[in-house]
């Protein structure tokens, strides 16, 4: 079992930057695939980012690709997510997901989700 806190969200201008970090539980951390996914009002669950469990391997949804990087700290059990250059388009509850395979762009291959955090994004 793995339980994930998201932390790091909250109100930014277009433009601006924000770091997320999720916690997690369990000593197994480092065998993960850590993911990003956001989901907006009206909208379904977008992919954002994941990374493989050594860190070596990254990979980014279209829409933040080259404005986002994933990184995990296997030490402190955290993966993170800089965000830069935001666009109001990027308001969204961003929420951390941990599976215990190679996983890639589909949410449903995650088992484990936190509750996710705001990030609101202003013109």
């Amino acid at each position: 079992q793995v339980q994930l806190v998201e932390s790091g969200g909250g109100l930014v201008q277009a433009g601006g930057s924000l770091r997320l970090s999720c916690a997690a539980s369990g000593r197994t951390f480092s065998s993960y695939t850590m993911g990003w996914f956001r989901q907006a009002p009206g909208k379904e669950r977008e992919f954002v980012s994941r990374i493989v469990g050594s860190g070596a391997n990254t990979l980014y949804g279209d829409s933040v690709k080259g404005r986002f990087t994933i990184s995990r700290d296997n030490a402190k059990t955290t993966v993170y997510l800089q965000m830069s250059s935001l666009k109001p388009e990027d308001t969204a509850v961003y929420y951390c997901a941990a599976s215990r395979y190679l996983s890639g762009r589909q949410s449903a291959n995650y088992e484990y989700w936190g509750q996710g955090t705001q990030v609101t994004v202003s013109s």
